[in-house]
């Protein structure tokens, strides 16, 4: 019977969380992608920019905490672009702004950026 250590556990516990972060930022920006197709007031703007909310909003909650083991500057580096995407998708919501590439572009790129 092979018992797992500690350690292979709690590796492959980092590599499930950056799997499903991927995964969510993959699937933000195609919803934002969708929403650029179809317009600042389309049902699809609505929804990208709802659940790219959601995501932000859970990734800084998670950014902020004490037990998160990323080096403190990443994370208010990460935190700072969060801020801005929450900013810049309330600009969109408001009619103040269409950017959704602004949005797709820094999306891709944290989420290439997840090792």
């Amino acid at each position: 019977m092979y018992q797992f250590s500690y350690a292979d556990v709690q590796t492959d516990s980092i590599a499930d969380a950056k799997d499903r972060e991927r995964q969510l930022l993959t699937r933000s920006i195609e919803m934002l992608t969708a929403a650029r197709a179809a317009g600042a007031r389309s049902t699809e703007a609505i929804e990208a920019l709802h659940f790219t909310n959601r995501v932000w909003t859970t990734f800084i909650e998670d950014l902020g905490s004490t037990e998160n083991a990323l080096p403190n500057e990443l994370r208010a580096n990460l935190i700072s672009i969060g801020l801005w995407l929450l900013r810049e998708s309330d600009e969109i919501r408001q009619g103040r702004s269409e950017n959704f590439e602004g949005l797709i572009e820094i999306s891709q790129i944290i989420r290439d950026g997840i090792q």
